[in-house]
């Protein structure tokens, strides 16, 4: 099960990235956090900028609703999304 925290109006959860992917996709969950498969290569933060994007598409957020709170240079990433409920990062996967 992911672990989602809800702060203000928003949540707070774990990711867990798979760089250099065939296709950017959600993958379930993996040791409570959310398995997320992205085809870009972790070279120059690009690949924690199409994270952003691509969980703010899934959530249907704009893209500056998305934030890293932490794990930059780590898989395993601490995600704050902005305007949504818990309920909605569970429905992913």
């Amino acid at each position: 099960m992911i672990r989602v925290a809800t702060r203000g109006r928003g949540v707070i959860f774990q990711v867990r990235v798979q760089p250099r992917s065939s296709r950017n996709a959600i993958g379930g969950e993996f040791q409570g956090a959310l398995k997320i498969r992205m085809t870009a290569a972790p070279v120059d933060d690009r690949a924690n900028e199409a994270l952003c994007r691509f969980l703010a598409e899934c959530l249907n957020v704009p893209p500056s609703a998305v934030k890293i709170l932490s794990g930059w240079k780590s898989r395993t990433k601490r995600v704050e999304v902005q305007g949504i409920a818990a309920s909605q990062i569970s429905a992913l996967t």
